[in-house]
């Protein structure tokens, strides 16, 4: 039988992967709806292209409504979220209160709200499957083992394209210089995420939510090549890892077809040409934006709120050269220290993003005018 999938975010990266995907399995899905932001000729080619009933195709750029109304169809049996940033929330919320499963690759919604999002999960009956490549790769692992006997979670990094520059060298970045991603092509704010390596502490924030283990038991190693996805590390001292070459269509395609996988074999590897593997220790004094995550994700409440809010408007003021690149932790540091709370119902996460924003647009005005 045919199932539905909603595809919010549709003519970003991730949501033209997903097409690609899913024009290999139309007798399998059918694609109910399509949400983008304002690349409205292309989403008018995906719907023609994949008979999207008539509405179904919506421009729905700053419409949280929308995106929400569009995540609970009856006709859809998986939405994939892949909305770029804490706009993604509302959806995330309606899918899980829906009882459909959430293919989540808006990571910002679940660090930002993740008890709002596991009380909307138990209430609905819904399922997370995650895309991140990363947490993909422990969903995976995870099936070599009980939760009981997982010591620790092993998250790895690309290092992005400043791997191995000092502090003096980073000073000087330029946004292009950002945005050459060594090995995935990318959104600019998760490719300028990946720089700085507020990416992988979100997605360490990620993974205690998705899998329910302590922030002592997640570390983040550094493995340039991006073969090795993540690993987990059971209690007899046995490490799964999940590996292929970087190829998104791999998570994807198994957050569609769970437990089940498409037989396309995205990312397989030649081992003849692969060579080498190398792993290291993360600069957390150089790249303070890890440090930075791990200290909200650790203090709770709000906390990952605001590391999220205040990160994406230091990003979007770097993007428009108003602040360097050094400037995106020094103003999400700053506006940590100004405070967080409890995070128990929606209106608390709301409140403490959009406190956060107009705290981080006031840092970058200061920055700026320096």
């Amino acid at each position: 039988m045919s199932r539905g999938v909603v595809i919010l975010g549709s003519t970003g990266s991730i949501g033209t992967q997903a097409l690609d995907v899913l024009s290999r399995h139309r007798d399998d899905y059918h694609v109910v709806a399509l949400a983008a932001g304002r690349n409205t000729e292309l989403l008018a080619q995906q719907a023609a292209a994949f008979g999207v009933p008539p509405g179904m195709a919506r421009a729905c750029a700053g419409d949280a409504g929308a995106l929400a109304e569009l995540a609970s169809l009856d006709g859809a049996d998986v939405v994939l979220n892949a909305v770029v940033g804490f706009a993604g929330l509302p959806a995330t919320l309606a899918a899980l209160r829906s009882g459909k499963r959430l293919a989540l690759a808006n990571k910002e919604s679940l660090i930002a709200a993740g008890p709002v999002v596991a009380k909307a999960r138990a209430a609905g009956g819904g399922e997370i499957v995650p895309v991140d490549s990363e947490h993909s790769a422990v969903w995976q692992c995870l099936r070599g083992g009980r939760p009981s006997e997982v010591a620790r979670i092993v998250l790895t990094a690309s290092g992005g394209p400043f791997r191995g520059r000092t502090a003096a060298e980073l000073r000087s970045v330029t946004v292009a210089d950002a945005l050459a991603h060594p090995t995935w092509s990318m959104g600019a704010k998760i490719t300028v995420d990946s720089s700085t390596l507020m990416n992988k502490g979100l997605e360490v924030i990620e993974a205690h939510e998705l899998f329910g283990v302590g922030f002592d038991r997640i570390d983040v190693v550094v493995h340039p090549q991006s073969v090795v996805h993540s690993m987990v590390e059971f209690c007899d001292g046995a490490t799964i890892a999940q590996l292929s070459m970087p190829d998104m269509r791999l998570p994807i395609a198994l957050a569609l077809g769970a437990p089940n996988r498409l037989p396309e074999p995205y990312g397989a590897i030649d081992w003849s040409t692969l060579g080498r593997l190398d792993f290291e220790v993360p600069d957390r004094a150089t790249f303070r934006c890890l440090a930075l995550a791990y200290d909200a994700g650790r203090a709770g409440g709000t906390a990952p709120a605001v590391l999220s809010g205040a990160n994406e408007v230091a990003v979007e003021a770097f993007l428009a050269g108003r602040i360097a690149w050094t400037q995106i932790a020094e103003v999400v540091e700053e506006v940590l220290h100004q405070g967080t709370g409890d995070a128990d119902e929606i209106g608390d996460v709301l409140e403490a993003d959009r406190r956060a924003r107009e705290q981080a647009a006031v840092a970058v005005a200061a920055r700026g005018a320096a």
